[in-house]
């Protein structure tokens, strides 16, 4: 069997920047031992697979170890390969997932636009074992959605984290958003840190920007936030709250494309 695989950078517009993410159209299903195999295979932070489903699809990701629930830039990837590829007078896709619940993909000019829950901050305590493992401890920290979301000062105390990532495996389910105010028009920056979902640092991270909309729109007093997620390879979406919903938009640029021998 051969199945169809594009590797598309999303969240920036450049080559080799932002969050590459594997997507693979399929005729129906596999068996989640298949795809988790493929999934592990790419090694990449998620790779995307969707089944035709009326005029949208159905949509699940993996990690090269698990499935996860919601994943932003395999979604964002999904929508590249969807409106750019198979399908380019389309404006729009719809995709329905396990645990999130229907997602929009659409084109708005070179970006591309995503409909995504808010998950705004709980005011539950982080677990202390998590904030030691960042090597330095946060202003503030909150729970959010089973995520740790720990707020710096300066963008420059993000960037200089260096986790103890063996150390946060040890706490069962361990994933951790950091982040900071930005400078001049990056109004926030983050990192995201997800080893116990087998990527100790992920590039660019749709699902985090989730927690950090909601948060940062309340901290700044607005609603439309351009966001500036600071790994090496950098990424950078424009964010807006829209009640218990946000948008995440931003670019993305097709690497490869081939198959898949199964």
């Amino acid at each position: 069997m051969r199945i169809p695989l594009y590797q598309v950078d999303a969240f920036t517009g450049r080559l080799f920047g932002g969050n590459p993410a594997a997507v693979c159209p399929l005729t129906e299903w596999l068996p989640e031992t298949t795809m988790q195999a493929i999934a592990a295979e790419n090694n990449l932070a998620e790779t995307a697979f969707f089944v035709a489903q009326g005029e949208g699809y159905l949509l699940r990701w993996f990690t090269p170890t698990v499935e996860v629930e919601l994943c932003g830039h395999a979604t964002l990837a999904s929508g590249y390969v969807v409106t750019r590829i198979l399908s380019p007078d389309r404006r729009s896709v719809r995709f329905d997932t396990l645990k999130a619940g229907p997602l929009e993909v659409a084109r708005e000019g070179d970006l591309l636009a995503m409909d995504f829950p808010a998950w705004p901050p709980e005011r539950e305590p982080a677990d202390p074992r998590i904030l030691t493992a960042l090597g330095k401890m946060p202003a503030e920290s909150f729970v959010a959605r089973g995520r740790t979301l720990a707020v710096y000062e300066r963008a420059e105390d993000v960037a200089a984290l260096r986790p103890d990532f063996a150390a946060m495996r040890r706490v069962p389910g361990a994933n951790v958003i950091v982040t900071a105010p930005g400078d001049g028009d990056i109004d926030f920056i983050s990192r995201y840190f997800a080893p116990n979902h087998g990527v100790d640092e992920d590039p660019v991270t749709g699902s985090a920007h989730c927690v950090l909309t909601p948060f940062w729109a309340g901290r700044l007093g607005k609603k439309q936030l351009q966001a500036r997620q600071i790994s090496a390879r950098v990424g950078d979406l424009l964010c807006t709250l829209r009640g218990n919903r946000i948008t995440l938009a931003g670019r993305a640029v097709l690497y490869l494309e081939g198959s898949i021998t199964v």
